[in-house]
């Protein structure tokens, strides 16, 4: 596992899975490193404090099925960038993911990935989209808003 960004040159193009973890939603992202974009998948809603058999399987299929070669976990710090309980979570949760999987995690800070998903979905309903949105699709935004910035190298 590590943190940073992505080379600034990729030989071979990837497809790249990303998470915003959470205790109740898994918010998922796809992007590739050719196109350097993102885009949100379905949310993975959990059933229970700890990540069951059945979503593990999950994740690993929603894995294969896109091809992912690398992962992104999104690491919420604190606002003054110290660690919480939910970085701990999410550094565990990055760490058996990249072991049931075998590919290379990325740990990405995620402040305020949420507030700009919500924000960027806001502004997709006053531009005319007529769709409401429910915390899944914002906890999935939040991820892909988590792999552009690992995509973009901040």
């Amino acid at each position: 596992m590590s943190q940073g960004t992505p080379d600034q040159e990729f030989r071979i193009p990837e497809v790249v899975l990303a998470f915003d973890f959470g205790m109740r939603r898994i918010g998922i992202a796809v992007g590739d490193t050719l196109t350097r974009t993102a885009r949100p998948l379905a949310a993975l809603v959990r059933s229970a404090p700890n990540i069951s058999e059945t979503e593990w399987r999950a994740l690993e299929a929603e894995a294969i099925k896109v091809g992912a070669r690398q992962l992104v976990v999104g690491c919420p710090y604190n606002v003054d960038g110290s660690s919480s309980v939910m970085t701990e979570r999410s550094t565990a949760f990055a760490k058996a993911l990249g072991s049931r999987l075998k590919l290379p995690v990325h740990m990405v800070d995620e402040r305020y990935s949420s507030l700009e998903a919500e924000a960027a979905l806001r502004d997709r309903r006053s531009a005319g989209e007529r769709k409401r949105y429910d915390r899944a699709a914002i906890d999935s935004a939040a991820a892909t808003v988590i792999l552009e910035r690992w995509l973009g190298g901040e």
